[in-house]
């Protein structure tokens, strides 16, 4: 196994802890700081998959623009009283568990033991040198994945339109 797979394994373990522990942090702030660890593991697996542009937008945007807007949020809540999306049933934590792991089982059957890190999918005919660049990326999200692009900007879209309409019904 070479140093890139190891490098990859390891972020790949820690991204997935980290993100479990986001979800499962009672500490509004210490679970925006461990999806902070996840978006840098995240970055790290980019530059493993010698995709270093997407490696370079994930800190920036993400790890930076983003997190400190959720930090921003966390810190105006007002995290006393209880929200009416509150789950107090441990039914429902047992389903979503049940859930969670049942999907999680189902990624690692499907091959996560054949994974070996490198260009596969439309990247596979790339040239090296331009891997990663933004010209790869361009290519492949208008030609082999415009669809799911499209329907991805439109549930962004269809998000932003809700939350808005949510936040005003309460004033």
């Amino acid at each position: 196994m070479s140093g890139v797979a190891i490098a990859f394994w390891v972020l790949a373990a820690v991204a997935v802890v980290t993100s479990l522990l986001v979800i499962t942090s009672r500490n509004p702030v210490a679970s925006v700081l461990y999806l902070v660890i996840t978006f840098f593991c995240l970055a790290g697996l980019f530059v493993t998959l010698h995709s270093h542009f997407l490696a370079a937008i994930q800190v920036l945007v993400y790890a930076g623009a983003i997190m400190v807007l959720f930090l921003f949020v966390v810190m105006l809540l007002n995290l006393g009283t209880p929200q009416w999306f509150d789950v107090a049933g441990t039914p429902v934590k047992f389903a979503a568990l049940v859930l969670g792991v049942g999907f999680v089982g189902a990624l690692v059957a499907a091959g996560v033991g054949d994974f070996e890190p490198g260009a596969s999918g439309p990247a596979a005919g790339v040239d090296p040198d331009v891997l990663g660049s933004t010209e790869a990326i361009a290519s492949a999200l208008y030609s082999a994945y415009y669809l799911p692009f499209l329907v991805t900007a439109l549930l962004l879209l269809v998000a932003m339109v809700g939350a808005v309409v949510l936040a005003r019904r309460e004033r």
